[in-house]
């Protein structure tokens, strides 16, 4: 198990793995894209070898993209739904020249549509996503905290997802097999626990991940972003707080970090970015826990 956490591209993408290493961090999270909107930056050839070098000179493992905060597979205006299938697929090809292992993205909000339709719009949004992708970054699902309509945030509509988004292909079963090969989920700990699942002690841990294993499956599971919760278990109200400051506290971290079925799942910090040096605060909070 690594740590990291999601750094800044201020300069150009090959600056994020020195900003990486500046606080800490053993893999690291990124924008490769400014999250509000507008154009991706164009990613040259000699960027890209910018950055891979940079990413071996600052000894870091892994990268992984987060998408922008405006995307809504589910949602009602054409523009906002299919800008949003268009971004993420365009994110996972960049990630694929990047070399960047994974791609997570919210998946919006239902708003006033039915839960089904808005659930089903969310399937056909990420088939239309990964058909005909060849690219090496594997799509991941990151659960939600549940407020308003938001989808996501129960285990049970993640495993929907993920389950109908293959037998939404017409074509072989090879064809299936490939698309849901391509998903996976990244776990926020905050979104979580926000939404009921309980992560603040060993038994919790234990509960939770096996609540996770039996209606998503563990196969899955391919990094969690390491966020304490500032508000209560099941308020659905999404607060990061510094490690060991929130509701999770440090009993949850020691132990989802100390689990044997999390051995080889990194850790991605989202804490507040007050620039105090909390965040790298936060890593070795972390370290000192898993080495302890």
């Amino acid at each position: 198990m690594l740590f990291g956490a999601h750094v800044s591209i201020a300069g150009g993408v090959y600056n994020a793995p020195a900003n990486a290493k500046k606080i800490g961090c053993e893999v690291f999270q990124l924008f490769s894209r400014s999250p509000r909107g507008g154009n991706a930056p164009v990613l040259t050839k000699s960027i890209v070898a910018q950055f891979k070098s940079a990413v071996k000179e600052n000894n870091q493992a892994e990268s992984y993209i987060h998408t922008p905060y405006y995307i809504n597979l589910a949602s009602t205006n054409s523009r906002i739904r299919y800008g949003s299938i268009k971004v993420i697929r365009e994110e996972l090809e960049r990630a694929s020249l990047l070399g960047v292992r994974y791609v997570m993205t919210h998946l919006g909000s239902a708003n006033d549509l039915p839960r089904k339709e808005a659930v089903k719009k969310v399937v056909e949004g990420i088939k239309k996503i990964l058909a005909g992708y060849q690219g090496s970054a594997l799509f991941l699902i990151e659960n939600s905290a549940g407020s308003g309509n938001i989808i996501g945030d129960q285990f049970e509509e993640i495993s929907q997802i993920i389950n109908e988004v293959p037998s939404a292909y017409a074509g072989a079963s090879a064809d299936r097999r490939q698309a849901q090969s391509k998903i996976g989920v990244c776990l926020d700990t905050c979104h979580a626990f926000a939404s009921g699942y309980d992560l603040r002690n060993k038994k919790a841990v234990d509960g939770t991940l096996q609540k996770f294993n039996r209606i998503i499956g563990l196969k899955f599971l391919k990094m969690m972003h390491a966020n304490d919760s500032k508000t209560d278990l099941g308020s659905h109200v999404d607060r990061h707080e510094h490690i060991g400051l929130g509701k999770i506290g440090l009993a949850g971290f020691k132990a989802i970090i100390r689990h044997p079925q999390l051995k080889k799942i990194n850790l991605i910090l989202e804490t507040p970015d007050d620039e105090s040096g909390m965040q790298e605060s936060d890593l070795k909070v972390l370290k000192k826990l898993r080495n302890s």
